[in-house]
């Protein structure tokens, strides 16, 4: 069995690399693929799912809200999809991977050995998927935070079971649900 995770970008992939190790079990094998956008990802999604030979093959859609409506993005993705008669789970990030990490700041705190878990007591970061920028929010915290580097540091202290973003927490049970479909 094989799950492959198409991605919106670089980024997604450099946590997921990570952190899906966590998520699915041994038995189950993955690969993430890289976009370099939104518009990359969704021109290759009908050519992918159409031509993908491997056998005992689910896919994972992974795409930002950023400022969309989550059920319109995840209705264009589908239709992409449905050509391909796949069995495809789509997952929106609400507004931008970085509400993931605003969801576990114990995480964030080690990545960067400062604790900030008291921001979570705060309105603005009381509910993750609401931040409005939260890749903004971050670079306020950590003016030196890369991206790419920032993803690593801080996936591998992530949390699967406690975060506190529930577009990590759906897209978690999502991962998990076909993976024991399939398992």
């Amino acid at each position: 069995m094989m799950i492959v995770f198409l991605l919106e970008e670089p980024l997604m992939k450099a946590l997921l690399d990570i952190i899906l190790p966590k998520i699915l079990p041994d038995t189950i094998a993955f690969k993430t693929i890289a976009h370099s956008g939104k518009s990359d990802l969704q021109e290759s999604i009908p050519r992918k799912l159409k031509a993908w030979r491997q056998p005992d093959t689910k896919f994972v859609i992974v795409h930002d809200q950023d400022s969309g409506d989550c059920i319109t993005v995840k209705k264009a993705l589908e239709e992409l999809a449905r050509p391909a008669g796949r069995e495809v789970l789509i997952r929106i990030v609400c507004r931008e991977l970085e509400a993931w990490y605003f969801g576990d700041l114990q995480a964030v705190s080690k990545a960067y050995h400062r604790n900030v878990v008291s921001l979570s007591r705060k309105t603005k970061y009381r509910i993750p998927d609401a931040i409005g920028n939260p890749k903004e929010e971050l670079r306020k915290l950590f003016p030196n935070h890369q991206q790419l580097d920032g993803a690593r540091r801080i996936a591998v202290h992530m949390d699967i079971q406690n975060n506190r973003s529930e577009s990590f927490r759906q897209f978690v049970s999502g991962v998990q649900r076909i993976a024991h479909v399939c398992g």
